[in-house]
């Protein structure tokens, strides 16, 4: 007989999904506005929880539902209510429903931008008050325009697919998609500022990381084609909204239609105000379609997660596979991953995974944690164990893993190559001990460091000198040395040096850095606390 749980809804959920949690056999109690505050008390009893964006799922909630609570579902996308760390901590799974509002936020894109260009705000108003004003509200065609699509993964390529039924060209702009898979979709790819430059509309479909925060700050928008509008369906913060209100003012840009803001509701309202901006209070999912999606997305994904499914699109951990003995090795893939990625950080034609002496159950665990490691600093959030090959094959990344049962230096051995335009970075890591992780190979150079914190990759000629002038440099900026590692290529004069640093050094200490004369290239990877 299948088994009954205890599901505690405590936002507001469309009656499909709460029907296909009752049909499924489970228990569901529905938590009023009024009494979210008793959720610490009450969340011990019971196996699942349902929020939308209304209920902050902290850490201390989490701790009480513990050892109960096996999942949190989010209906929705966005998870920044949730303390996804402390439920990963605590065993607990995260999923929510990436997909449902794909369609829904496309068209408010241009929902937005055909009320901004053809002015219908004013023109409503104008109405409502008794006016007449044919002559004075003119606007502007999309035909024959120029749209910049920051961002292209599945809504930036929807969006491109209906600018071009407007007969609209398409520009896009995304770090980490290879130009291949942008001009499949008939769009251009270009570096940001050229496309700033370019666009007589630019749309944001980025998620929010520290790399996007801010990423059309004033200067950015400065370098937009005079006249130009901006569109912003995507995430609050994105978007400098100071620098966005003075372009606004000063007539630099024609006019804005935003949907997201980085604090919701705003505590002020001067940008929502202004003349020439469309605004609405986060709509992009707010249809009767995607809110039944968002619903019943969830609630599959919870039962199949209850179920013990791993088919489920989870934001943390999914399984554990091979028992506890396989985390390790999946936290040194991903690391791996995610320190090639830091070296190499334009858009990937390929990534390999070799594998040597690990144990058959962790095989395709752990190449899709090299994936994830690969594709998470760029994609943040949108990016987990499950759809991590999904997202790699829409971006046209090719993907090969690769096992050995040869013995190689050590007993095993994980190994992450990144191709991409610029060139190929190869590193290679293994446990000590089984448990404590180790670079033992960055390219051909043989060293050894823990990958963790701040880590400032240096390759140089090999002369007297360089390993004091980093010193000096990073000393004169602030910057405490933790660790330093050598290495240097028999037989040429090709060094490398690793050093962890204490603080981050600011982008004119690299600039130093970089000008110092047997320097070649100065990476910088933050890879978190170890």
């Amino acid at each position: 007989m299948p088994t009954s749980y205890r599901i505690l809804v405590s936002d507001p959920l469309h009656a499909s999904g709460l029907e296909a949690l009752r049909q499924a056999g489970h228990e569901v109690v529905e938590l009023p506005p009024e009494e979210r505050p008793t959720l610490p008390a009450i969340i011990g009893g019971f196996d699942a929880l349902i929020v939308r964006s209304g209920t902050k799922v902290s850490a201390g909630v989490l701790a009480a539902g513990a050892p109960r609570l096996k999942v949190v579902g989010r209906a929705g996308i966005g998870v920044d209510n949730i303390d996804v760390a402390a439920a990963t901590e605590h065993g607990i799974l995260v999923v929510n429903a990436p997909t449902a509002n794909l369609l829904s936020a496309t068209e408010h894109t241009f929902a937005l931008l055909l009320a901004l260009v053809r002015r219908l705000p004013e023109a409503d108003r104008s109405m409502k008050e008794g006016r007449w004003e044919r002559k004075r509200l003119v606007g502007t065609e999309l035909q024959g325009k120029t749209l910049g699509v920051i961002g292209f993964g599945r809504i930036g390529q929807r969006v491109a697919r209906r600018a071009q039924a407007f007969d609209m060209s398409v520009l896009a702009y995304d770090p980490f998609l290879d130009p291949e898979a942008v001009r499949k979709y008939d769009a251009e790819p270009l570096e940001l500022d050229e496309l700033l430059g370019r666009s007589d509309f630019v749309t944001i479909h980025t998620p929010l990381t520290k790399d996007t925060r801010n990423l059309l700050d004033a200067d950015r928008l400065g370098r937009m084609k005079e006249g130009a509008c901006l569109i912003n369906c995507g995430r609050g913060g994105v978007v400098d909204e100071a620098a966005l209100l003075a372009a606004l003012d000063d007539g630099r840009l024609a006019g804005a239609g935003l949907d997201v803001f980085s604090q919701e509701p705003p505590s002020d309202y001067a940008l929502a105000r202004h003349p020439k901006v469309v605004a609405t209070p986060h709509l992009g999912a707010s249809t009767r379609e995607a809110q039944v999606r968002v619903a019943t997305d969830a609630v599959r994904m919870v039962l199949a997660a209850l179920d013990g499914s791993l088919a489920v699109t989870a934001v943390n951990l999914p399984f554990r596979p091979a028992g506890r003995a396989g985390e390790p090795y999946l936290r040194l893939a991903e690391t791996l991953g995610r320190l090639a990625s830091g070296l190499q950080p334009s858009a990937p034609r390929a990534v390999r995974a070799e594998l040597w002496g690990i144990d058959d159950a962790l095989h395709v665990p752990l190449s899709v944690a090299v994936l994830k490691g690969v594709l998470a600093p760029h994609l943040g959030e949108a990016v987990n164990y499950v759809n991590a090959e999904r997202l790699a094959q829409a971006r046209g990344v090719e993907v090969v893993r690769a096992v050995h049962s040869a013995p190689s230096d050590y007993p095993t051995l994980v190994a992450v190559r990144l191709t991409a335009q610029e060139g190929e970075v190869e590193v290679a890591g293994t446990l000590f001990h089984g448990h404590d992780p180790r670079v033992v190979r960055l390219d051909e150079h043989q060293l050894e460091f823990r990958p963790k914190d701040r880590l400032l990759v240096v390759r140089n000629r090999d002369v007297p000198g360089v390993v004091g002038k980093l010193g000096t440099v990073l000393g004169d900026a602030g910057v405490n040395i933790a660790e330093i590692h050598l290495s240097r290529l028999p037989g040429s004069d090709q060094a490398l040096s690793v050093v962890r640093l204490d603080q981050p050094p600011a982008g004119a200490t690299l600039e130093a850095l970089l000008a110092l004369e047997p320097v070649r290239s100065v990476r910088l990877v933050d890879l978190g606390a170890g």
